[in-house]
């Protein structure tokens, strides 16, 4: 209690005597935060937001599927791999789709031994034809966890029967196969793959037709041309020739050939070529076709597959599509094979991150995940709030933190450090100092990340001195400053040129409050000082990182001495530099060095004068005045 009760007066001494020194002089040429209009504080709810109905209810509910889920699901997802199973699977006779394969398949990721087990009952026992798409989730999870005899029959079997391995696929397994240091299995892929593309004649046609319609725009002249090609259409073909075009950014020219496909050569799409239309129409120029397409193979019995969905949703997400990517999510939950529960956090982030978020998105989001089944989870709000805070949106923030409140979760550190950030942000001070209050009030105390958030936004506004009243407050209650707070307030006096008053700062943190600084905060402050002439206090400054135990930092103070400083001073910094007793040779050649590079010769003679006999003699010493033995000891005599 002595120990702590000295470090308490310690640092109130020097927040005192920091801010009693400087704040008369610099009071003038400070800006105070003023003028601001008066907000009712989003922390004392004036508004009650209408709760998601029964998020309350379900904290530790967790469903995979809705009631339109297949009992399938349930049964692989839920038991091992055996005989048993096997029947079981058969008595329900399942309809195996694409997607439903697709799906499990996914689900299955991480059991690649099941997944076989899965993959090769439906070949075998349902005569599932797997599509390109299949195979290459199933490499990928061979790859994945390093199942390389699997991988290896897949790859064989794939060859028999005419399929190949997509660009995508092979880059990313190919990649994984590098970092996982399986060397030969990458080579042998690499191989593989390039005489995949060679042999494949189906590959020589693609490459004819993607080129005709590349280069031409889509007429009837063109369709006659590609029918006098009198090419073979299937599954295969037509994803080809898709995922080449849309490599090509060709979007329209790739649904128009999806078209004519279907409706002059007579081929019925199927689920697989239909989802690789999808992720060619995710872009912004065509997205209402992409809707288009949705309820077209809506309407022919397809639904969108969980692998398309991931990539779709990506990249609505990636190009801001806020309204699109959650009217995907709304589509998906309402379907078999809804997205993992993951998914719901990372749009829900999505909207909050967007220019300007839209509440009534989020809350269908919520909505769509909780008639599901699920609940979210306190770091989900976290989240939110996060983000609606650090954009300014307080209303929309105080709402989210209700909510969060009738789902069972209180407030805590972390949700009101992001409110106290987002006032900062905002200019709002006296807030976010409120929110200190309320913290204490709700029988919440503020912890050291806390207190350094608000310290920083005074900080950020030029207000340093109002910040070290706070550190002051801090101490009082018990609270020690660490290195991030340290370097908070030093950024702050670096901020409004007040550099001599950083470096007292720092060294009676170091003296009194045996705070440790981070490494850059030094440097940083060294080179400060060194930028005002302060050569003494940069020194001193290397003294004590050496004390700290990190390496030193000579570079800016061999530099600053060999342009300005005298011999003396030079010898100075020699002895700062080392870690030793005395400094090494390399040293004495950095200093030299320096002092030949700035035309500082006769100075370079005088510090040698000044050496010991052993370093005046040494060879890289001689090599670097470029003298003789004799010249150098007439020098030093």
């Amino acid at each position: 209690m002595k120990h702590q009760a000295k470090r308490l007066l310690s640092c109130l001494r020097v927040a005192n005597s920091l801010h009693s020194t400087h704040l008369l002089r610099t009071r003038s040429r400070h800006t105070q935060v003023t003028g601001f209009p008066h907000h009712s504080s989003p922390f004392f709810p004036t508004k009650i937001f209408y709760p998601v109905s029964s998020l309350h209810e379900s904290h530790h509910r967790k469903l995979f599927f809705s009631t339109k889920s297949e009992p399938i699901f349930d049964e692989l997802l839920s038991k091992d791999w055996a005989k048993g199973l096997e029947k079981e699977l058969s008595s329900l006779n399942p309809r195996l789709t694409h997607e439903t394969v697709l799906y499990i398949l996914m689900k299955l990721g991480k059991e690649p031994e099941k997944a076989s087990s899965f993959f090769k009952w439906a070949i075998e026992e349902k005569g599932f034809r797997p599509s390109t798409s299949i195979y290459s989730l199933m490499l990928r999870i061979y790859a994945k966890n390093h199942a390389m005899k699997e991988f290896w029959v897949v790859i064989k079997e794939m060859k028999e029967k005419g399929y190949y391995i997509d660009e995508e696929t092979y880059a990313s397994i190919y990649s994984d196969f590098r970092n996982s240091k399986l060397i030969n299995d990458a080579t042998a892929l690499k191989h593989f793959y390039e005489r995949m593309i060679q042999e494949n004649a189906m590959e020589t046609v693609v490459q004819r037709v993607v080129e005709v319609v590349k280069n031409s725009d889509w007429s009837s002249e063109l369709e006659r041309e590609l029918e006098d090609m009198r090419f073979s259409v299937s599954e295969n073909f037509v994803l080809r020739v898709l995922k080449e075009l849309r490599g090509k950014g060709l979007p329209w020219k790739a649904l128009s050939f999806f078209k004519w496909v279907g409706e002059s050569l007579g081929y019925e799409h199927t689920s697989v070529t239909y989802n690789g239309m999808l992720r060619i129409l995710c872009k912004g120029e065509v997205v209402t076709e992409f809707w288009s397409m949705v309820k077209e193979m809506k309407d022919a019995g397809y639904e969108i597959d969980i692998d398309t969905y991931v990539k779709v949703m990506r990249e609505f997400q990636k190009s801001m599509m806020v309204k699109d990517a959650v009217e995907l999510y709304e589509h998906m939950m309402d379907s078999p094979f809804k997205p993992l529960e993951k998914e719901c956090s990372l749009l829900l982030r999505a909207i909050a991150y967007a220019q300007d978020p839209d509440l009534d998105l989020m809350l269908r989001v919520v909505k769509k995940y909780e008639d599901a089944g699920y609940c979210l989870l306190k770091n989900d709000y976290d989240g939110i709030h996060r983000c609606l805070t650090s954009v300014g949106k307080f209303d929309e923030a105080e709402k989210i933190l209700e909510t969060m409140r009738n789902a069972g979760y209180e407030p805590d550190n972390i949700t009101y450090s992001q409110l106290i950030f987002g006032l900062c942000k905002a200019k709002r001070l006296e807030e976010a100092c409120e929110v200190l209050d309320v913290m204490e009030a709700q029988g919440c105390t503020p912890d050291i990340k806390t207190w350094t958030i608000l310290i920083k936004g005074y900080c950020v506004v030029n207000e340093v001195d109002k910040a070290l009243l706070w550190l002051g407050k801090m101490v009082e209650k018990g609270i020690d400053a660490d290195a991030d707070l340290l370097d908070v307030l030093v950024y702050g006096f670096l901020i409004e040129k007040r550099v001599v008053g950083a470096y007292q700062l720092v060294v009676e943190m170091i003296d009194k409050a045996h705070v440790r600084p981070w490494q850059a905060t030094f440097k940083d402050l060294i080179e400060k000082l060194l930028g005002e002439r302060r050569l003494e206090e940069a020194l001193n400054l290397l003294h004590l990182m050496k004390k700290q135990n990190y390496p030193p930092y000579p570079e800016p103070i061999i530099q600053y001495v060999s342009k300005f400083g005298s011999v003396d001073d030079a010898w100075g910094c020699l002895m700062a530099i080392s870690n030793k007793q005395y400094p090494s040779v390399s040293a004495y050649q950095r200093v030299f060095q320096s002092f030949f590079n700035e035309g500082r010769h006769s100075e370079a003679k005088d510090l040698l004068f000044k050496c010991p006999h052993h370093i005046r003699k040494h060879s890289a010493i001689s090599s670097l005045f470029g003298s003789s033995e004799s010249n150098l000891e007439a020098v030093s005599t």
